[in-house]
Order: structure tokens, then sequence, then C-alpha cells
């Protein structure tokens, strides 16, 4: 039991590393969406707005959530094998 909390630990200090990551990549990646739309659209008004109505609604959305899968996975895979391999 040990053995898996020294595993456990560092892991969880990793995903959280990635999924920082990921998650600032992906709301980059929505910002720039949003402000090619704006320029390809011709848009009038404000774009700070524009992109901020945008970014909020994505804060929202299930695509956001699903990068919480980065600490969901790994554990849920690890414990498959620890279940496999003790008790079956």
């Amino acid at each position: 039991m040990m053995a898996l909390f020294r595993l456990l630990i560092p892991l969880l200090v990793v995903l959280t590393v990635v999924y920082v990551g990921i998650s600032l990549y992906s709301r980059w990646v929505r910002k720039t969406k949003l402000e090619a739309h704006w320029d390809k659209k011709r848009l009038t008004g404000d774009r700070e707005a524009f992109v901020k109505r945008g970014l909020d609604k994505y804060d929202r959305s299930l695509k956001r959530k699903l990068i919480l899968g980065v600490y969901v996975v790994p554990f849920v895979v690890i414990a498959s094998i620890v279940y496999f391999i003790n008790y079956t």
C-alpha cells in the first residue's frame, strides 16, 4: 500500500502540470478561434467583449470539463491494474 502512495503522489503532481498545460493551451486555441472569427466576419463593436463572452461560454462547456479526464483516466487504469493483479 505504501508503494502505491509513493506512485500516486508524484503522479498527482505530474498530472496537475499536464492539466494546467492542456487547459491553458485549449483556452488559447479557443481565444485564437474567436479572434479569427471576428476578423473573418468583420464584425463591429467591442472585440474584447466578444472574446470575453466566447471564453465565458467556453468555460461552461463540456469540452472544458472533459479535460479533467487527465486526472480520472490514469487513476482508473492504475486502480484496475492493482485490483486485477492482486485480487483475481
